[in-house]
């Protein structure tokens, strides 16, 4: 089975220039040492799908939690819907081996609990952005 990188209209899809999440990919990219794009991605079983952050080799693969301003309760649901997606698509790109969570750090509350010990537990890496770099989420005890 192999996986298709489809083309893109340009490198950065809907990423603009200055955008939060092309500071937040180029910010992770610099951490690891890898340059890091979203792209669209054909599944060997026929499934497109867009990645908002992967790698040249297909090893890491990036979702983004962006949102700015005041909290709101539903910004955990988009957190736990990017966790089910990273674990999907680690099992079903077949070069994946990591996933990858960049949240604000106003998206920091929605970890709180259970969330964070999950993604822990189930090998999701978290990265906080502060506005120029990242760094790893403190873990739960």
């Amino acid at each position: 089975m192999r996986l298709t990188v489809l083309d893109s209209p340009t490198e950065w899809s809907r990423f603009a220039e200055g955008s939060i999440e092309r500071r937040m990919l180029t910010a992770l990219g610099d951490r690891l040492g890898t340059p890091l794009r979203p792209k669209p991605l054909m599944l060997p079983d026929g499934s497109r799908v867009e990645v908002e952050g992967i790698d040249p080799e297909g090893r890491l693969l990036v979702q983004l939690v962006s949102n700015q301003g005041a909290y709101k309760p539903a910004y955990r649901n988009k957190v736990l819907a990017d966790m089910f997606k990273l674990l999907w698509l680690r099992d079903s790109v077949p070069t994946a081996e990591r996933a990858v969570l960049v949240v604000t750090e106003l998206i920091v509350q929605a970890l709180a609990g259970w969330v964070a010990r999950a993604a822990a537990e189930l090998g999701i890496e978290i990265y906080v952005f502060d506005g120029s770099t990242v760094v790893t989420l403190r873990r739960p005890a």
